[in-house]
């Protein structure tokens, strides 16, 4: 079994996928690119856009995934989602930034999947 970072990241996406379809969302993007980065996955939860930051790990020695969701990372996200809203014409969409955080076993089981509904709010400060 291919225990790659990428592999694991797949794995992650793909449960956090899983779970929220089972919770009623629609799915709009799956690794959404602007110039400025990267969305793990854009969803719709009612008329709410959902911007998701999926961490999973395999071992907690350095930290909880969901503590890799820095400030740093909160701005570039919030600055994707500012592309994904001006390109998609959805300005007056409401919207919020969630992170699901998959702990998995050395064998990819899943441990734990949490997902932190508005883990932050927009970061509008344009320093990287």
């Amino acid at each position: 079994m291919d225990h790659s970072r990428l592999n694991i990241a797949k794995t992650g996406e793909a449960l956090a996928v899983a779970h929220l379809k089972a919770r009623g969302y629609e799915i709009l993007a799956q690794n959404y690119r602007a110039v400025r980065g990267e969305i793990d996955l854009v969803a719709q939860d009612g008329d709410c856009i959902v911007f998701v930051e999926v961490k999973t790990r395999r071992s907690l020695k350095f930290g909880l995934p969901q503590a890799a969701v820095t400030a740093q990372k909160q701005r570039q996200i919030s600055k994707v989602a500012l592309a994904y809203l001006q390109t998609h014409n959805l300005f007056d969409a409401p919207c919020r930034f969630d992170v699901i955080a998959i702990h998995l076993s050395p064998q990819l089981e899943v441990l734990k999947l949490e997902q932190i509904e508005s883990a932050f709010e927009f970061q509008a400060n344009n320093r990287f």
